[in-house]
């Protein structure tokens, strides 16, 4: 670019780039590279377009994983998606969770005492292994304690983090195998992509009757759980619902609390999700040949304060499950069919009309992930792990 041209102003040409054009551009020169590659410009790239992930089952039993760009032309720009190493060597992958355009997936490995996490960076196809230590040991083929994961980035630095918390399994309790008291029913580690390493925080931990679910949603820098309380009633164990937030800068847990109605709700009938940037409580029914939802939103992180947006319907005798939302708040459903295979469509409330995405298969996972955003940081992390012998490809 022309040296008469004021280095602010390059500056603001470079943030409207696309991405294939912004990272040849960090070959440019070390000045170009380092703006790249600096907090402030990946804060305030315009480069933001939402990507719906989706993986599922063939028949065939082959894992597909293809990516769907969420625009007017929504559904027709699908691609099938290259993985790299590190997500193929993934034993039986779940997902994590994104944020900033990253992926997280964790999988078994060949050691049994540990998992792997892989932090994927789907825009420029670069992903780093991370090892998750200390996942459970079994007696009995039951494994005493579990391991629940979360992942996010913190606002402030772009540090990506993997939230661990390993709790006692309440199944082993019922084969009566029981804990050893002095151990806490559960710890927290995180791991930091900055340090490469795992530590554990020291504020705010939650109460040790709090167990956590498995799901987890991230949200402007603070992670969420579906959790339950289990607490001593009138001489009788009760229970009630809430929610755990995190915040992945300060690391402190805060309770949010539910309106009654989902406070006692079976937990197995809830789930979170993620609509637009607020997060919402899903929750699920049956009435003869209909899965019928209700859809709560948080109301600027209150306790306690839900509104409930819509409730609906759809005809699945066999079935179904919100997956996630478009960016325009239409829900994107798996409904099983016959025989167990799923489909996955879109759900116009107003109109009640359903479109299918054109993926027919098993063992659905999905994600709307804002993929061009914040996809800078992890090149030069990676760059410096590979350099340090770090599992990057």
């Amino acid at each position: 670019m022309s040296d008469n041209i004021p280095f602010e102003i390059q500056v603001e040409i470079v943030r409207r780039l696309p991405v294939k054009s912004l990272l040849q551009c960090r070959s440019v020169s070390k000045a170009w590279k380092s703006l790249i590659d600096s907090s402030p410009f990946i804060a305030g790239y315009n480069g933001r377009m939402q990507h719906l992930l989706v993986r599922y089952t063939c028949v065939d039993f082959k894992n597909i994983y293809v990516s769907i760009v969420d625009d007017d032309n929504f559904p027709k720009q699908k691609v099938s998606m290259n993985l790299p190493l590190l997500v193929q060597k993934l034993k039986s992958p779940g997902l994590t969770g994104s944020s900033h355009g990253l992926l997280c997936l964790n999988g078994s490995s060949d050691n049994p005492d540990t998992d792997m996490a892989v932090i994927w960076n789907v825009s420029i196809r670069k992903a780093v292994a991370v090892v998750i230590p200390n996942v459970g040991f079994e007696i009995y083929e039951t494994k005493l304690y579990e391991t629940n994961l979360g992942f996010g980035v913190c606002r402030v630095t772009t540090d990506p983090k993997i939230i661990k918390i390993t709790h006692f399994n309440g199944y082993a309790n019922m084969r009566g195998i029981s804990r050893d008291e002095t151990v806490d029913p559960w710890q927290v580690q995180v791991f930091a992509l900055s340090t490469w390493s795992w530590r554990s925080p020291y504020n705010n931990l939650p109460r040790k009757s709090i167990k956590f679910g498995y799901s987890t949603v991230v949200i402007d820098g603070f992670l969420y759980w579906l959790a339950i309380d289990r607490f001593t009633l009138t001489g009788a164990i009760a229970k009630c619902n809430l929610i755990i937030s995190f915040d992945i800068t300060s690391e402190e847990f805060r309770e949010v609390g539910l309106p009654n109605s989902l406070a006692h709700q079976c937990s197995r009938n809830m789930k979170i999700c993620k609509l637009r940037e607020s997060l919402v409580v899903l929750e699920h029914g049956v009435e003869a040949n209909n899965a019928i939802f209700s859809v709560w939103m948080m109301g600027d992180g209150v306790p306690q304060l839900f509104t409930k947006l819509f409730t609906f319907n759809v005809k699945a005798p066999h079935g179904a499950t919100i997956r996630g939302f478009r960016k325009t708040g239409e829900p994107i459903i798996e409904i099983v069919e016959d025989h167990g295979i799923s489909k996955l469509v879109v759900y116009e409330p107003h109109s009640k009309q359903i479109d299918n995405l054109g993926c027919d298969g098993l063992d659905f996972f999905f994600k709307c992930i804002p993929t061009w955003k914040h996809c800078f940081f992890l090149i030069s992390r990676i760059e410096i792990f590979y350099n340090k012998g770090k599992p990057a490809f």
